[in-house]
């Protein structure tokens, strides 16, 4: 790999002319125009470099909780192995009951999926099958957009605010009567940012009368409780709008694939008539889910410890002279002002993985929080190669 980051390779890869730069939506901070007189279907203004193949010491790469599982629910998975040769529909329907309870509806309004990129993507499939646009942030978390797009969907990009947040007023301006999805990451990722519950909940009550709303709550659980203000609720009350929650993050079961979503039942049946649900599901992974619901004081240290790394995180790189984006997830976001792919070798080279791209071609890097002793070692690491 070269030591000097080729732009025009970039460009290249990032599949846009020398136009498409100065067109592409950008974190820069104008108000969308209507939908009627914008171009729309654009490329994101994200860029996402390769990581290097490097052993790395400390993973700070895939927004992955360092804490877990909890023992509960690593007790609780080895005790399902000795029954892995039943079906696990019993305990889908167990988990199904409990997350009904939490959220304050009943169980026919609860998807499981093996994670919950899963249940974006089939969200993504079966409202798109026919066309259509789906409407976002730029930058979003893009497995539901890419599969939309799959699928021929336009995808209507409306860039964040200046203070990183969904820029409500332009995403409903954007909707029309092809308008078959609007999707929401809150908080938000890449970015860490959040958009204010209530403006967003008023939102998403006027934009469900024209179409249905996601709101993609993965790392909800790390805002502190009395912030916890989930749009499940919106549901309960009969407004067409889907939330998506993961065992991933606050949890800790990344690799382990349990993911639920909230919907209308008429929402849940469209889908089901189209794809199975339970069937990519494991007894293991369900019965630790249900351990891990129960365990409450490893949910509550692990969103503790993750405030006190980020806050460390944060001031350390203010200290260095660095901005970044005030982070309300397990990952922060800031801008780089170097050349990413060198910055990128270098600190796998000393062994810490991290994840860099080019945002309205600039650098910037993701690092994800991992223990107290790992954050350090990033900063340590991070002067290093920052000279």
């Amino acid at each position: 790999m070269s030591n000097q980051f080729n732009r025009r390779q970039w460009i290249r890869q990032a599949g846009i002319g020398t136009a498409g730069l100065f067109v592409a939506p950008t974190l820069v901070h104008a108000k969308a125009e209507k939908a009627k007189s914008k171009v729309w279907n654009l490329r994101s203004s994200v860029f996402e470099l390769a990581t290097p193949k490097a052993p790395i010491r400390t993973r700070l790469l895939a927004n992955e909780n360092p804490y877990g599982p909890s023992d509960k629910a690593k007790v609780a998975m080895m005790e399902a192995i000795s029954s892995g040769n039943r079906y696990q529909h019993e305990d889908a329907g167990r988990l199904k009951a409990l997350l009904a309870e939490k959220e304050g509806v009943t169980s026919e309004h609860i998807m499981l999926g093996p994670g919950s990129t899963d249940l974006l993507e089939k969200v993504a499939l079966t409202q798109c099958l026919g066309g259509g646009n789906v409407v976002s942030a730029d930058p979003a978390y893009m497995a539901l957009i890419k599969t939309a797009k799959a699928f021929s969907a336009e995808w209507r990009n409306v860039p964040l605010t200046k203070d990183w947040a969904h820029d409500l007023d332009a995403m409903y301006q954007a909707i029309d009567d092809d308008t078959v999805l609007v999707y929401i990451c809150n908080p938000n990722n890449p970015t860490g940012s959040i958009t204010d519950a209530a403006k967003l909940k008023a939102f998403c009550r006027k934009a469900a009368k024209k179409t249905m709303v996601f709101v993609d709550e993965a790392y909800l659980e790390f805002l502190d409780p009395s912030d916890q203000i989930s749009m499940a609720d919106l549901i309960a009350e009969g407004h067409n709008v889907v939330v998506c929650r993961t065992f991933s993050k606050i949890h800790a079961m990344a690799g382990l694939r349990v993911g639920y979503m909230v919907a209308l039942p008429e929402t849940i049946e469209g889908i089901t008539a189209k794809v199975r649900d339970n069937m990519g599901l494991n007894k293991s992974a369900l019965r630790g889910a249900i351990a891990s619901l129960e365990d409450t004081s490893f949910l509550e240290n692990s969103r503790v410890w993750t405030k006190e790394t980020r806050a460390f995180t944060f001031d350390s790189l203010q200290a260095l002279g660095y901005k970044p984006i005030p982070s309300y997830t397990s990952f922060m976001l800031f801008p780089l002002g170097m050349d990413p792919e060198i910055y990128l070798d270098q600190m796998f080279d000393a062994g810490v993985g991290v994840r860099a791209f080019q945002i309205n071609n600039e650098p910037w890097c993701r690092v994800s929080m991992g223990t107290m002793e790992e954050m350090e070692d990033f900063i340590r690491t991070f002067k290093k190669v920052v000279g």
